[in-house]
């Protein structure tokens, strides 16, 4: 058997079995040039439809008056039109092939088509031995349905064919696949890039000073350099999913209390695929005003506050690139003006972790044309106070849990005097902002609890560039 595709766009499909064709099926913008038998022996649906148009009153009519008119009797060719055939004229091929007898490989990507065709033709076990639903069947049981990678792949390729394949289960029966797989991989397995933890330890690195090197390296994760290509690459399949389909997944992830930071990590990698900048800080807010790009920041606008909205709770296990990909939500939460519920979650989720950040993370443009300051103090205030209130929790279970210990008044927490070092930084840089009222830098440095300083070096620092710019003349 071959097949023969002129060169106009592959819009004919010839099957040269040297037999000429006797019925012509138009799939799409494709026409197939086929044989009744082949078709009908697999196909109860083909068999019925070609059995109809054959005993068509006005069909046979039609055909008398044509063979009379000819000098050769020539076979009539039936012509049949499959509208919304799952998958497209692609994975009619597949199924034609399969009635001819042609060994068709099938693969993860096409399965969940394939099989909602045979659907479709009705190409049953009970019409015809070892039909297509059968096989297809037999093959998505056996190695899609036992593999993660080729799980997400059949996922993905069931958006070809809703809601089809919906109906069929083979939608659910992936989904839960996936979730069920992922709850055994290790979180230890994958890390983040080796770039991003570079620069974490060359911000750590530029203290010269030994107490905060003892500080800061019980921060430190251990194992941070770990990384699985494997497990890399299953989550870059998870990005290609369509966001309903992904929502769904996340879902069936959280309910079988997978993991936070896998559930973690397949949120972060999405949001990279499907949102530009996002790791950007100079992100600058869209100009245009066309309705392409209104519809492009509300589909963006959608995936973040999607992301926000499953992201656990819990404070994040991992380095500074996490509290680095937090910070970078709420700047592209800022610009695409993404509900205030998302806004505030992200808020509070960055002061669980705050002593991860850099002092690059904190310097949040204001896009607000309300705030007269280069940078947004209301919001880092914000984010400020939701640290030092988790770390009032903290506090308060540790002394339960030590039998309440109230002597702790003096203890400096080594996450309290980070943050005070940080905090000491940002206002040095914010001082020099012409538009910065003196009560809010006032209020800002104070903020802090005593024990957040062991020397107030980097206050003073602070203070002098505020005056600087500010009472200069």
């Amino acid at each position: 058997m071959e097949v023969e595709k002129p060169g106009s766009k592959g819009q004919a499909w010839f099957c040269t079995t040297g037999l000429p064709s006797d019925i012509v099926i138009e799939v799409e913008d494709m026409t197939f040039h086929l044989h009744k038998f082949p078709l009908m022996s697999k196909s109860r649906k083909l068999h019925q439809l070609i059995t109809e148009q054959e005993t068509d009153p006005t069909t046979s009519t039609t055909q008398r008056e044509d063979e009379e008119e000819r000098d050769e009797i020539e076979e009539i060719i039936c012509q049949i039109s499959l509208l919304d055939f799952p998958g497209g004229s692609e994975s009619f091929e597949m199924a034609a092939k399969f009635c001819y007898g042609v060994k068709v490989d099938l693969n993860s990507s096409i399965i969940a088509p394939l099989r909602c065709a045979g659907e479709f033709l009705d190409m049953t076990e009970e019409y015809s031995e070892d039909n297509l639903i059968s096989r297809t069947e037999r093959f998505f049981s056996q190695s899609v349905l036992t593999s993660l990678k080729e799980s997400i792949k059949a996922l993905k390729s069931c958006e070809r064919v809703m809601p089809l394949a919906e109906s069929l289960g083979i939608t659910e029966r992936c989904i839960d696949s996936i979730a069920s797989r992922a709850s055994s991989v290790d979180p230890a397995l994958f890390g983040w890039p080796v770039s991003e933890a570079a620069n974490e330890n060359n911000f750590r690195a530029r203290s010269n000073q030994a107490l905060w090197k003892e500080i800061e390296s019980t921060l430190r994760r251990k194992g941070s350099g770990a990384k699985s290509n494997n497990a890399d690459s299953w989550f870059e399949d998870l990005t290609l999913l369509s966001l309903q389909l992904f929502k769904r997944l996340i879902l069936a992830m959280k309910m079988r209390d997978l993991n936070p930071e896998i559930v973690e990590s397949c949120l972060m990698n999405y949001a990279k695929k499907h949102i530009p900048g996002l790791s950007r800080s100079n992100r600058k807010p869209s100009s245009s005003s066309s309705s392409s790009s209104a519809a492009l920041e509300g589909e963006q606008r959608e995936v973040l506050e999607t992301i926000v909205s499953n992201l656990p709770l819990q404070k994040s296990s991992r380095s500074s690139t996490t509290t680095r990909f937090l910070f970078g939500l709420l700047r592209t939460a800022n610009i695409l003006n993404a509900a205030e519920e998302c806004r505030s979650t992200l808020e509070k989720k960055i002061g669980l972790q705050l002593e991860q950040a850099t002092l690059d993370d904190l310097l949040i443009p204001s896009y607000s044309y309300l705030n007269e300051t280069l940078y947004d103090v209301d919001c880092l205030e914000r984010i400020l106070g939701h640290f030092l209130d988790g770390l009032e929790e903290e506090r308060n279970g540790g002394e339960i849990e030590a039998g309440g210990d109230g002597g702790g008044g003096n203890v400096r927490p080594p996450t309290l005097m980070v943050v005070g070092k940080l905090i000491d930084g940002y206002l040095a840089e914010i001082g020099s902002d012409a538009n910065l009222k003196s009560d809010r830098f006032y209020n800002l440095a104070i903020s802090l609890p005593e024990q957040a300083r062991l020397f107030d070096d980097g206050l003073y620092r602070a203070v002098d560039v505020y005056l600087k710019v500010h009472f200069a003349h």
